[in-house]
């Protein structure tokens, strides 16, 4: 099994035409994607790459039967094609765009709401890497080629880390079971916890590996989580050590601004939940290796 996205996920990208998302939509379809429609208003009756376009999300979902979607929409109009993914019955969004303002997030949020949450929408990102399942399907912008299948589950705010943490595992033979990134933003669709929650359950994967980073309450949250629920190991890495309070670093939501928001106070919260920290980005794939050993003994 795998979370979010599988060999079944049908594929609609929002904003296929534009030159990025037509790059990655490439990348999708030949790593075996099932990519079945594009969305871009106006445009219907177009093809990218052999991919039917239509000019409504309602359209696209009604023709291909698509349950998963893409967006690649300039930050202005994002929200509302996270919004109109929501309301054309898409079970799983992922939004690539960056730069995206926070009230515009807080309305999709706010939004979302409306559905019960049996039928509500699974939105990770904005400013997102995406999610891969190794073998089956890739729906983002990650290199595909450094993801091995197998049975680590990752989630990450940061993308690079993410490719480091798979490629240092698959160099060292071990496999994913899926990698999601949640981004970066101060307000985003999924966290860490929303995460953690699926891999608890999914019986492929047998440890977590979790790449957090300074600014917002997201990583102490998962050691509650983790502490009281997780019966399966966690490995952490928690970027930003020498970063200086009150000042943003890379990520908009990478901004210390209260206690348990700077990286070595996150580390300390997680080491007390349970968790195994790696103390630096080279030594990810060696803190897992390790645990996985020891799990198996």
């Amino acid at each position: 099994m795998s979370i979010l996205l599988d060999r079944s996920s049908r594929v609609v990208v929002q904003g296929i035409t534009g030159r990025m998302a037509q790059f990655h939509t490439k990348e999708m379809l030949d790593y075996g994607t099932n990519v079945v429609a594009g969305v871009v208003p106006g445009k219907g009756g177009e093809t990218v790459f052999g991919v039917p376009v239509f000019n409504t999300m309602k359209e696209a979902v009604a023709a291909t039967g698509a349950d998963s979607s893409l967006v690649f929409v300039p930050p202005p109009f994002a929200a509302d094609s996270i919004m109109e993914a929501a309301d054309a019955g898409i079970r799983y969004c992922v939004c690539i765009t960056d730069g995206i303002p926070a009230q515009d997030m807080i309305l999709v949020k706010r939004y979302m709401l409306r559905y019960p949450r049996d039928r509500r929408m699974v939105l990770t990102g904005p400013n997102c890497a995406g999610t891969i399942s190794p073998g089956k399907a890739l729906l983002g912008i990650m290199p595909g080629h450094i993801y091995l299948a197998g049975n680590v589950g990752i989630v990450s705010r940061s993308g690079t880390l993410g490719y480091e943490a798979a490629q240092q595992l698959k160099d060292r033979g071990i496999g994913v079971s899926t990698s999601v990134g949640i981004g970066g933003d101060p307000i985003n669709g999924s966290s860490f916890r929303d995460i953690l929650e699926r891999f608890e359950t999914d019986p492929e994967t047998r440890v977590v590996c979790m790449i957090g980073e300074i600014g917002g309450p997201q990583e102490a949250e998962a050691a509650a989580y983790i502490h009281e629920h997780m019966t399966k190991p966690v490995i952490a890495y928690i970027a930003g050590l020498t970063a200086p309070k009150g000042r943003t670093m890379g990520h908009a939501g990478a901004i210390i601004s209260a206690f348990g928001e700077s990286a070595s106070e996150k580390v300390e919260i997680l080491t007390a939940a349970g968790v195994t920290v790696a103390e630096h980005p080279s030594v990810i794939g060696e803190t897992v290796a390790r645990v996985l050993a020891k799990r198996a003994a």
